[in-house]
C-alpha cells in the first residue's frame, strides 16, 4: 500500500472515564498524511479528552494508539489554546519553546516558523497585543517545531471573526499539502465542511457518525444557501425555493440537483458567489442511512 494512503495514526476502541462518568466509550479513528481529518461535537462531548490521550497527556482506562512514524516528536499539538508567554513577542516565544522541545533555536529556523504560518518577523511588541488569529498562528507554529508528521488543533476556529477563520483554514490546507496527518476539532459545522477531507462526529464520547466529509453532507443536508445578484428572480431556483432576499435563496434539494441548479444559474448570466450546505450538528448525529 503506498506510504500517502496508510494511516500515521490509528486509534482503537479508546475509552476514558473520570469519576465513574464515561468522558470517551469505544472511540477508534485513523489519521492518514495529507489528509485533514475533523472532529464534530458539542462542547463536553469528549473531544479534548480523545486529543489528551492522543498526544499521550492522558492515559486511556482501554484501548491502544498506534503511531506510524519514525520521529522522535511525531505529533505536534494545540489543546484548549495556545499556551505562551504572553509578555515576549513572537519570536522570543517561539526561541524558549524550541529550546523546551530540543529544536533548533537560530535566527534562520525559528522565522523560518514564523513565516510558515503567516506571521510578521518586524512584529517586536509582546503577543498579549496579537489578535486571536495571531496568537493561533503562534500556537501552530510552536507545533510545527519538530517537524511533526502529525498535527492536533483542538478549536482552532473559537474566536475568530470570519477573516481570521478563512485565514486560518487556508494555512490548515497548506500544511496538510506538505503531507502532514492533520486533526482537528470544532463544534462548528461550517469550518469544518471548508476545510476536512474526513469528518468524525462524537457525542457523549462515541463516535457516532464518520465518512468522508462530502459524503456525509451529502447523505444529511436537504437545505443550500446560494448567493448571487438579483438571484431572486432566477427561473432555476423556483421549484426547490423555500426562502429568498435580493441576492441570496435557500432551496431545499437534494445534493445530486445542485450541479445542474448551477449550471443552469451560469448560463442563465447569475454570477454565482457562493453555494453552502446548512447542515446543523443535530443532523449529523443521526447514523448516515444504509
Amino acid at each position: 500500500m503506498p506510504t500517502k494512503y496508510r494511516p500515521m495514526l490509528e486509534a482503537k476502541q479508546l475509552s476514558k472515564s473520570y469519576n465513574n462518568v464515561a468522558a470517551l466509550s469505544n472511540a477508534s479513528i485513523h489519521l492518514k498524511p495529507g489528509l485533514v481529518s475533523g472532529l464534530l461535537g458539542r462542547n463536553g462531548a469528549g473531544k479534548t479528552t480523545l486529543f489528551k490521550i492522543l498526544c499521550g497527556l492522558v492515559t486511556p482506562d482501554s484501548g491502544t494508539v498506534n503511531i506510524m512514524s519514525k520521529c522522535a516528536k511525531p505529533i505536534g499539538a494545540v489543546i484548549e489554546e495556545p499556551g505562551l508567554y504572553k509578555y515576549l513577542n513572537a519570536y522570543e516565544n517561539l526561541k524558549i519553546f524550541a529550546q523546551i522541545q530540543g529544536a533548533p533555536t537560530d535566527n534562520q529556523s525559528l522565522e523560518k516558523y514564523l513565516k510558515e504560518v503567516g506571521l510578521p518577523l518586524d512584529r517586536k511588541d509582546p503577543v498579549r497585543n496579537f489578535s486571536m488569529g495571531m496568537k493561533q498562528r503562534l500556537g501552530i507554529a510552536i507545533a510545527l517545531l519538530n517537524q511533526p508528521e502529525i498535527l492536533i488543533l483542538d478549536e482552532p476556529f473559537s474566536g475568530l471573526d470570519p477573516t481570521g477563520v478563512a485565514s486560518l483554514i487556508k494555512l490548515i490546507k497548506k500544511l496538510a499539502r506538505q503531507n502532514i496527518a492533520i486533526l482537528i476539532s470544532s463544534h462548528l459545522m461550517a469550518e469544518l465542511y471548508k476545510c476536512c477531507d474526513f469528518l468524525y462526529v462524537i457525542d457523549d464520547g462515541e463516535i457516532v457518525n464518520q465518512g468522508s466529509t462530502q459524503k456525509l453532507i451529502d447523505e444529511h443536508i436537504n437545505f443550500y444557501s446560494i448567493s448571487a445578484v438579483n438571484i431572486n428572480k432566477a427561473e432555476a431556483i423556483q421549484p426547490y425555493v423555500i426562502d429568498t432576499e435580493k441576492d441570496k435563496a435557500t432551496l431545499q434539494c437534494s445534493g445530486q440537483l445542485i450541479p445542474d441548479i448551477l449550471q443552469n444559474l451560469l448560463q442563465s448570466g447569475y454570477q454565482v458567489t457562493s453555494c453552502v450546505p446548512e447542515i446543523t450538528l443535530e443532523q449529523l448525529l443521526t447514523p448516515s442511512p444504509k
